[in-house]
């Protein structure tokens, strides 16, 4: 049964809405009975362009007088989405602990609530919706509660209409290019009680020093925003922009001072990460220079992603094949095993050069763990076609992969494209494509057996405090019995079991020859 086509334009009815000012500070306008201050909105034209602007570096700081505008309330930030998400949580969380708020987990005790949220699929916009469904209650039981929703999805006119017209009890719409502007938006949701609307469709600048509450033994470290790729299913680049790196010293300050923290390891983000530096227009410097710098850097595992393969150059491979703090373990999407359905995605690669890629990473990274992202059911996609991306599934061995079903974007170029694939076929494929690499991650997992791995022991298992779990370099979970002080630490583990979606082994306290490449 094929899934029913939302109807976007009946948000997009604007007939009821009365304008009561505007001005060169945006407009304000009456929607139902409540009153909206619309700064800015998103644009999909403008959103399209990429402006020749030259983006500012700047240096911002939570205004003195906003410092304390939270003494003695609380916050809850809930994320929806991928690591670039985590990362900007954990700016918006500093934002307001600078700001005098305090994190709780309690509904009822929060005063402000924000839904840092995706748009790459739709079911991630479903579960936004439903959440404010939820909280709606809450604001009416309290009515000075802020809600917020910020993100990817408030980047796209249909979201943020929706919200206008139909959930009037939210406070604040921000998106992914003025987070820094946070303190000046709750001042005025505040102050105002109007929905306050603030989006930017250009790219905004890159902003530098804001601050970031980060927990755990592992750090985020954003290295540039935004995509120029323009895949055909995607909407990152409309959401997040055009390409923007940050300056390589402001970067490796940052991880310098996350190795004085005592951090033991990092991931590198972007959303095509190894197209960093390409907008330098003063200097040559590339993502391979940066990990190289960063590789001199006493931090114990730098991880990166996510990466695209058209910008996989062979400098890139040589500085990984150094190894050192520069793990085993790359994310490398393919989307698809066939050369017609990746140009019709606008990948820009064939099978071919892929497959290459993969040849020459293997060769210069001993004991290298491949992870992947895959397409089902791409419009047109035939049996044929698929079979194209099992045989590469086969013949790379991926030990995981994020597998999805298709499903359009609204305002990408394949949302136009006739989804012709029912969604029975895309379903087998699924299982199909599941099953292969369910099959490939335990042999993969079961030639473990005996080894001694590096692990970081993260913490306790959900199930079993006993139980302690943690990751190898190429980001295997290990479970193993253990004394609660080893967290925050390495150890040797001999790997004594192999499961499915991780290993068990025990730890080994003479000292051995460790496989750190696993």
């Amino acid at each position: 049964m094929a899934k029913e086509t939302k109807d976007y334009s009946k948000y997009f009815d604007f007939s009821d809405a009365k304008i009561l000012s505007e001005d060169e500070f945006g407009k304000k306008v009456r929607i139902k009975g409540r009153e909206i201050h619309i700064i800015s909105e998103p644009n999909h034209r403008q959103g399209k362009k990429r402006r020749k602007e030259d983006v500012q570096v700047l240096y911002e700081s939570v205004p003195q007088e906003l410092m304390g505008i939270g003494e003695g309330k609380h916050y809850i930030v809930y994320t929806f989405g991928c690591q670039m998400n985590e990362h900007d949580s954990e700016t918006i969380k500093g934002l307001l602990e600078q700001m005098g708020y305090t994190s709780t987990e309690d509904r009822k005790e929060a005063d402000i609530i924000l839904l840092n949220t995706c748009a790459i699929r739709e079911n991630a916009e479903d579960k936004v919706f439903g959440e404010l469904g939820h909280l709606k209650h809450l604001k009416t039981e309290k009515p000075d509660l802020l809600l917020g929703v910020c993100g990817c999805m408030s980047q796209e006119e249909n979201v943020v209409n929706r919200i206008m017209q139909k959930h009037g009890f939210v406070d604040l719409i921000f998106g992914t290019h003025n987070v820094h502007r946070l303190p000046q938006l709750i001042q005025e949701a505040l102050f105002s009680k109007e929905m306050i609307v603030e989006v930017w469709s250009k790219e905004g600048d890159i902003i530098e020093n804001l601050p970031k509450k980060r927990q755990g033994l592992r750090a985020w470290v954003n290295i540039m925003y935004g995509c120029d790729k323009f895949c055909t299913y995607c909407i990152v680049p409309f959401t997040r922009g055009k390409e923007r790196s940050r300056r390589p010293e402001d970067v490796i300050a940052e991880v310098r001072d996350l190795a004085r923290q005592g951090f033991k390891e990092i991931t590198l983000l972007g959303q095509n990460v190894n197209a960093y530096g390409k907008d330098f227009i003063d200097i040559k410097y590339s993502f391979a220079d940066l990990m190289d710098d960063i590789r001199l850097i006493d931090i114990p595992r730098v991880r990166f992603m996510t990466s695209h393969p058209r910008d996989f150059d062979d400098h890139l491979v040589e500085v990984l094949g150094k190894g050192g703090n520069l793990v085993e373990h790359i994310h490398l999407p393919v989307q698809s095993g066939n050369n017609a359905i990746l140009k019709i995605m606008g990948r820009k690669y064939t099978r071919e050069v892929y497959l290459e890629l993969v040849r020459k990473l293997k060769e210069s990274v001993p004991g290298l763990v491949l992870t992947t992202d895959i397409i089902v059911g791409f419009p047109g996609e035939t049996e044929e076609q698929f079979e194209d991306t099992m045989d590469l599934v086969r013949e790379v061995g991926f030990d995981s992969a994020y597998t999805f079903i298709y499903s359009p974007r609204e305002g990408t170029p394949a949302a136009v494209m006739e989804d012709n694939v029912p969604m029975d076929v895309k379903s087998e494929r699924l299982q199909r494509l599941n099953k292969a690499i369910v099959d490939r991650s335990h042999e993969s997992n079961k030639n473990m057996l005996g080894l001694v791995v590096e692990v970081l022991v993260e913490g306790e298992s959900k199930n079993n405090a006993a139980v302690l779990a943690g990751r190898t370099r190429t980001s295997k979970l290990v479970h193993f019995e253990g004394d609660a002080s080893l967290i925050g630490t390495f150890v040797q583990v001999k790997i004594t079991d192999s499961m499915t979606w991780y290993i068990k082994g025990e730890v080994v306290d003479e000292p051995v020859t460790v496989a750190v490449s696993i």
